[in-house]
Parts: C-alpha cells; sequence; structure tokens
C-alpha cells in the first residue's frame, strides 16, 4: 500500500478509516500530533483547519506517494481552499466520510462537490463504521502502490 497521508477537519474520520484500514478496532482517539498507523500518516485536524500549521502538512507530505482528503458528509464547514491540492508535490484523492450518518444524498453530493472543488482526482464514499466503500478505497490503494512499484 502507498503511504498516505490523511488531511483533514478535527472528527472528520482520519484516524477512524487508518483503523479500519489496518484492521485495528475503532476506537475513538483523538489526534494530538503527526501518527503513523499502518502505511498512513495521520495528522491532527487542527493542521487542516489552522492556515499558520499548513506548514506542517506541507512539510510531512513530502513522505507521502499521496494525498488524502476527507470531509465529513455531516459537517457544514471544509477547511480546503479552491484548488488547494496543487501545493503537494504528489496526487490527491478525496474521502467523503461518515456516510452511514448522512441525513440525505444531498450531503453527500455537497462534501464530494467540496472535494473536487479542493482539486482531488478521485473521490471514495465511505463508513468506517459500516464498511461501506472501503473495500473500493483499499482496493485503490494497492492498485495505485502496484502501479508505482512499476513506474518506479
Amino acid at each position: 500500500m502507498k503511504r498516505v497521508i490523511m488531511i483533514g477537519r478535527v472528527s472528520c474520520g482520519k484516524t477512524t478509516l487508518c483503523q479500519r484500514l489496518v484492521g485495528d478496532p475503532l476506537e475513538y482517539k483523538k489526534t494530538q500530533t503527526v501518527e503513523i498507523i499502518g502505511q498512513a500518516i495521520d495528522t491532527p485536524g487542527e493542521y487542516a483547519e489552522n492556515r499558520r500549521l499548513m506548514r506542517g502538512l506541507t512539510v510531512t507530505a513530502v513522505d507521502a506517494d499521496l494525498i488524502v482528503f476527507l470531509q465529513s458528509c455531516v459537517d457544514g464547514e471544509c477547511s480546503f481552499s479552491p484548488g488547494q491540492a496543487s501545493m503537494f508535490g504528489a496526487p490527491a484523492v478525496g474521502v467523503v466520510t461518515k456516510t452511514d450518518l448522512a441525513p440525505d444524498e444531498a450531503s453527500k453530493a455537497r462534501a464530494r462537490e467540496l472535494l473536487e472543488l479542493a482539486g482531488v482526482q478521485k473521490v471514495f464514499l465511505v463508513s468506517s463504521v459500516t464498511g461501506e466503500g472501503i473495500v473500493e478505497f483499499a482496493e485503490f490503494l494497492q492498485t495505485e502502490q502496484a502501479s508505482a512499484g512499476q513506474n518506479g
């Protein structure tokens, strides 16, 4: 699997998605500092929410093969600027999280639009709790790793 960096607001589901991808029990844990979970770099949500801390993300992302922007479909706020994915040296994909809690399809569509506006190349809809979309996302990460290995 590629080394990925998870970027998104506080409580958008970064740590839970990382736990799900590696098969760990889903346990709420507030991420206080950058952590490695499997092949994922899990970042505190404050880094995405506070522009002064954005430098920490750009420096940490240097070690990532793939940037993953996460947007909860139950969060009305977005921390990503239009075209923000272009500030990183690796390709970016988006993940709409908490789809099991979505009040309607429009909230999922809105989260997808926000990620696309940020400049991601592809968007996945997932629920780390129910498992919706997890297999597709994990397979994408595996496929991307295989193609990266062939190219490098």
